[in-house]
């Protein structure tokens, strides 16, 4: 039973060859919580793994068995995407951003982390000169194991001190040197759950038109700030986005967790006509496509995959526009985030935790997907090793481009009364022993 003892989590470790558990993968770690969970012959409570924790959305799996039963699973897919996606994802833009993309401009990728990989390859080659990626931290881990594999130079800064007016000196300095070529953030945060406020996206997109960068804005978690409801097509709040702020703007929208439809990878990759039409003396060179839209699909993702799923887009497709049509409340299914959220949250709260992330501006920050935690006088390596010792298995914050100690929680694996009652168990029991 948990607690293990040192010398068990010490010798799990090893077996993994695990150098620092602080920038362990995700993957490493849930292997390394199966290992732990033998040797205490009990299960953890799992708060690493971004898992979807609802049903995927019966509209996409109807869709995808009708595209199949009618025989697109012998056929290669247009690799810009079937038309009614593409078509559907403009309007669902449209719809719940209130701004315009044109189809064409819409291209489906084996989920965002494969739109990404690809993305910051070919914004790698646009310009010469302009070889760096900036991280606005804490972010993704897997993003940045991507512009390591890429060999893309890296900059990053951890936001937790540039809230702001400050940002905009932040990259000021930053963005100034000419050598970034695209920055990358996701919004909600992975993992801080923060949300840039609509002054933080104003400077993020004038900055970028200044210094010619490319805002890679990764929308995984669309429409999950429940402060406000933007579920209603067309009609006011929509989403936040630096599409407002500037041309120079790709947008990540994925499947998985909006519709819950992680396990067929299928995401958008959505480029403003600018950048799409834009055309470089490198792309052409490299490529003998000079346009950054055309080298994008024709280039890089014919050589990666040629092509998604076909059968996963009419699933998409299907899903968009029921959405669209106000006939998929996909924001009210996912509030059910919020609600595990809020009850995590009390149970580290009332065990000694604090929240790390805790603000917007000057407000609180909203119930979701993930949230972070720190201890009293605990490193995040040391808090990390801790919890994993006591049953609870997370990711640090380093892991994210976190300069905060502290982990990160997700909420999305606890479904059942049994998981929030062992949570609890398990965090009484760690501040029983830990607390001064």
């Amino acid at each position: 039973m948990f607690p293990l003892n040192n010398d068990t989590l010490n010798d799990a470790i090893k077996r993994r060859s695990i150098i620092d558990i602080t920038s362990a993968t995700i993957r490493q770690v849930c292997a390394l919580a199966a290992d732990l969970e033998n040797e205490a012959d009990e299960k953890m409570v799992h708060l690493e793994m971004g898992n979807p924790g609802l049903p995927a959305e019966n509209v996409g799996l109807e869709a995808e068995i009708a595209a199949l039963q009618n025989g697109v699973a012998n056929i290669y897919p247009n690799i810009a995407g079937i038309p009614e996606l593409k078509t559907w994802g403009s309007r669902f833009i449209k719809a719940f951003l209130d701004i315009e993309i044109p189809a064409k401009d819409i291209i489906p990728t084996v989920g965002s982390m494969q739109g990404s990989f690809t993305m910051m390859l070919l914004l790698k080659q646009r310009i010469e000169g302009k070889d760096t990626m900036l991280f606005i931290n804490p972010g993704f881990p897997a993003q940045r194991n991507q512009a390591k594999l890429l060999g893309l130079k890296e900059e990053a800064f951890d936001i937790y001190s540039y809230r702001g007016k400050k940002l905009e000196e932040k990259l000021e300095s930053i963005l100034s040197k000419g050598n970034i070529t695209a920055m990358i953030y996701s919004n909600p945060n992975n993992p801080a759950w923060t949300n840039l406020t609509e002054e933080e996206l104003e400077i993020i997109g004038r900055m970028a038109t200044k210094y010619d960068v490319i805002v890679l804005e990764d929308l995984a978690y669309f429409g999950m700030d429940f402060r406000k409801d933007i579920g209603h097509p067309g009609v006011p709040p929509f989403g936040s986005t630096c599409a407002r702020y500037t041309d120079n703007y790709i947008l990540l929208l994925s499947a998985s967790k909006i519709f819950s439809y992680a396990g067929q990878r299928i995401a958008l990759v959505c480029m403003s006509e600018k950048v799409a039409d834009r055309h470089y003396e490198a792309l052409e060179k490299f490529y003998e496509m000079p346009s950054f839209g055309d080298a994008y699909v024709f280039g890089v993702l014919y050589c990666a995959s040629s092509g998604t799923a076909h059968s996963a887009q009419y699933a998409l497709a299907a899903m968009l526009e029921k959405a669209v049509k106000g006939e998929l409340p996909f924001v009210d299914h996912c509030r059910e985030y919020a609600k595990k959220a809020e009850r995590a949250k009390k149970s580290f709260t009332d065990n000694g935790f604090h929240l790390v992330y805790e603000f917007d501006g000057e407000e609180p920050i909203s119930d979701g997907f993930f949230f972070t935690m720190g201890y009293p006088g605990m490193s995040a390596k040391e808090l990390q090793l801790e919890l994993l010792r006591y049953g609870v298995a997370s990711i640090s914050l380093p892991s994210t481009g976190s300069e905060q100690p502290g982990v990160r929680v997700c909420v999305s694996m606890l479904r059942s009364e049994d998981d929030f009652v062992k949570l609890e168990r398990f965090l009484k029991k760690f501040n029983e022993d830990h607390k001064k």
